[in-house]
């Protein structure tokens, strides 16, 4: 069974992180979300999500091609979450293109194109132009 990883924020879900999430699980059989915490958004990131983590987790949970959501509370955990969960491919958007090459080492790694018409911030920004 090939296991894939993914991380992200997934706040405001919309079709380019379906989409993205449809990819990932494309190349491998079991595909594995690490959700960042709404403590490690606003002290990494210093990003406020309009959904809790626990809302945000039930989202990802109800997609068919997520199997399992785990927290993300660190920058640093993404290594030992390849190791424990025994994960082949790693897969984040192509807008961190170059900046996970360090975890070639334990397993592939992939950038997807992002689905260039929509993003979290772009809707908050026309949000707020109503």
């Amino acid at each position: 069974m090939r296991k894939v990883i993914t991380y992200g924020t997934y706040d405001l879900l919309h079709y380019g992180h379906v989409k993205l999430l449809q990819r990932a699980k494309a190349l491998g059989d079991y595909l594995i979300v690490a959700l960042s915490t709404d403590e490690f958004n606003w002290n990494e990131k210093q990003k406020k999500c309009y959904f809790s983590y626990e809302e945000r987790k039930s989202l990802l949970e109800a997609i068919r091609y997520v199997d399992l959501v785990i927290p993300e509370e660190s920058w640093e955990q993404k290594i030992s979450d390849v190791k424990e969960f025994k994960v082949d491919t790693f897969v984040i958007g192509d807008d961190w293109e170059g900046k996970f090459d360090f975890l070639k080492e334990y397993c592939d790694v992939v950038y997807l194109p992002r689905t260039p018409e929509i993003s979290t911030t772009q809707i908050k920004k026309d949000l707020g132009k109503k």
